[in-house]
C-alpha cells in the first residue's frame, strides 16, 4: 500500500473560516477536558492506600475506570446530549482529538516524551477528517463534511489511481491548508545497493561534506534573520495585549518564522536532490540528534535542521530509486580512510586529516565522509572501494545480513 500526502492551500469564505475556528476551539476544549480526566485519575492513585499527602489529595472511587480512548469516546457521545456545542462539529473530528491525546500518552510511555500539557487558546492548529465522502475533490474545490465545498488551489494534479482517505485542515500564519492523504493499492520494492557510493558527514562549519571531496556551505537561516525578528518582536511588546494591533504584530512574527522554516526546507530538498544526482547509494551517520540539540552549539544545530534533512534525504532517495542507509557514527573523524588505523582524537580547530602511518592527507570532514562510505559499503557486501586520490582499498565480503 503506497501512501502519499499532498498539501494544498484552501481559501474558505468568512462563514467557513468561522466554522473552522470553532472546530479548532472545540477540539482544544475536548482535548483539555480529557487530559484533566486522565490526570485526575493518575493523581488519585499516586499515593499509598493507607496514607495521604500533607497538602492535598485527589479522591476518586476505587472502582472508577481508567480513562482510555474508547471510554472517553463513549463519554463524549453522552455529553453531546447535555452540551449542544459538541454536536455541531463532526463526530469523527472530536474523536481524533481524543486519539491525539492517546498518542501523546503512548509517546510518553514508550519513547520517553514528557507528560502531555494543556493547550491554551490558539494552540490547537489542526483537525482531521478521517473519512471522506464520494468524490470530495472536484476541479478546484474540496468538499468537507458539515463545512461544505471549499475553494482549493490545485497547485499540482492528484495522481491517477490514488484514493483520498483522509484530510487534515491546518491553520498556518499564511492561511489555511489541506493535507490530503492519498492511498494506492500498489507495492514499490525498496531500492537495492547499486551504482556509485557516496558518504556524507554533517557539520556546522560546512553543512555537509561528501566522500567525493565536495563541501556544501551551511546557510544560517535563523541566525541571519535574528535582527529582523528582534524588531518584529519588539513591536509586539509595545502593543496592548489582546488588541487588534497586537494580533497583527503577532501574525507578522509568525509569518516570518514560517518564512524561515520554508527557506530551510527548500534548501534541504535541493541538497537531497543534488546528492541523488551523483550516486546510487548514499550513506549517512546515525547521529544522536537529541544530544546534539542540547549542547553548547544547540542554536546552530537546531538552525541547521539535521534531523529534518536526513528524513527528507531518505524520502527523496526512495522516490528516486537510490539506496540509503545509516551507519555507526563513532570514531569517523579518528580513523584514516586509506589505511583504516586509529589516528587519535582531534581538536575541533584541526580541520585537516593527516595520517602519520600512511601519509594520507585530506580535509577532516571529507575523511569522515569517506569512513562513512567505507562502513556502508562493507555493510551491503561490496568488496572494492576507490578513493578520490586514486588508491584502491580491498574490503572483505560481509556474509551476515546487513546491519545499520
Amino acid at each position: 500500500m503506497l501512501t502519499l500526502t499532498y498539501e494544498y492551500q484552501i481559501k474558505p469564505n468568512r462563514q467557513q473560516e468561522e466554522q473552522m475556528f470553532f472546530y479548532l476551539e472545540t477540539c482544544r476544549k475536548v482535548y483539555n477536558y480529557a487530559l484533566a480526566e486522565r490526570k485526575a485519575w493518575i493523581n488519585s492513585r499516586s499515593c499509598a492506600i493507607n496514607s495521604c499527602s500533607i497538602r492535598h489529595e485527589y479522591i476518586m472511587r476505587a472502582d472508577a475506570p481508567k480513562p482510555s480512548y474508547h471510554w472517553q469516546c463513549k463519554s463524549l457521545a453522552a455529553a453531546k446530549k447535555d452540551i449542544p456545542e459538541l454536536a455541531l462539529p463532526h463526530t469523527h473530528v472530536l474523536q481524533q482529538a481524543l486519539r491525539t491525546l492517546e498518542a501523546s500518552f503512548v509517546a510518553m510511555w514508550e519513547r520517553g516524551h514528557g507528560f502531555p500539557r494543556f493547550k491554551k487558546p490558539g494552540r490547537m492548529r489542526s483537525f482531521l477528517f478521517p473519512q471522506m465522502g464520494v468524490n470530495p475533490v472536484q476541479e478546484n474545490r474540496l468538499k468537507l463534511p458539515k463545512i461544505g465545498s471549499v475553494k482549493m488551489r490545485l497547485s499540482r494534479p492528484i495522481p491517477d489511481g490514488f484514493e483520498l482517505k483522509q484530510v487534515r485542515i491546518v491553520k498556518k500564519a499564511s492561511g489555511w491548508f489541506a493535507m490530503l492523504c492519498l492511498q494506492c493499492d500498489v507495492s514499490i520494492p525498496s531500492a537495492m545497493p547499486h551504482g556509485h557510493s557516496l558518504g556524507i558527514d554533517l557539520g556546522l562549519l560546512s553543512f555537509l561534506a561528501t566522500s567525493d571531496n565536495e563541501t556544501i556551505a551551511r546557510p544560517k537561516f535563523f541566525v541571519d534573520a535574528q535582527r529582523k525578528l528582534k524588531l518584529l518582536q519588539k513591536k509586539v511588546s509595545s502593543k496592548l495585549i489582546g488588541s487588534s494591533n497586537w494580533r497583527k504584530a503577532q501574525n507578522k512574527v509568525a509569518r516570518f518564522h514560517e518564512h524561515i522554516s520554508n527557506t530551510r526546507k527548500d534548501f534541504h530538498f535541493k541538497t537531497a536532490h543534488h546528492l541523488c544526482n551523483q550516486a546510487g547509494m548514499i550513506f549517512a551517520e546515525d547521529l544522536n540528534l537529541k544530544a546534539m540539540s542540547r549542547g553548547m552549539l544547540c542554536k546552530h544545530t537546531l538552525d541547521a535542521g539535521f534531523g529534518q534533512f536526513l528524513n527528507i534525504l531518505e524520502w527523496v532517495c526512495s522516490k528516486r530509486d537510490v539506496f540509503f542507509a545509516k551507519v555507526d557514527a563513532n570514531f569517523t573523524s579518528q580513523t584514516c580512510p586509506s589505511c583504516r588505523t586509529h589516528t587519535g582524537k582531534k581538536d575541533l580547530s584541526e580541520r585537516v586529516h593527516s595520517c602519520p602511518h600512511c601519509g594520507y592527507k585530506t580535509d577532516r570532514d571529507v575523511a569522515a565522509a569517506q569512513i562513512v562510505m567505507i562502513r556502508g559499503i562493507v555493510a551491503v557486501g561490496h568488496t572494492v572501494l576507490k578513493l578520490s586520490e586514486g588508491k584502491d582499498i580491498s574490503l572483505p565480503m560481509k556474509k551476515e545480513s546487513p546491519s545499520f
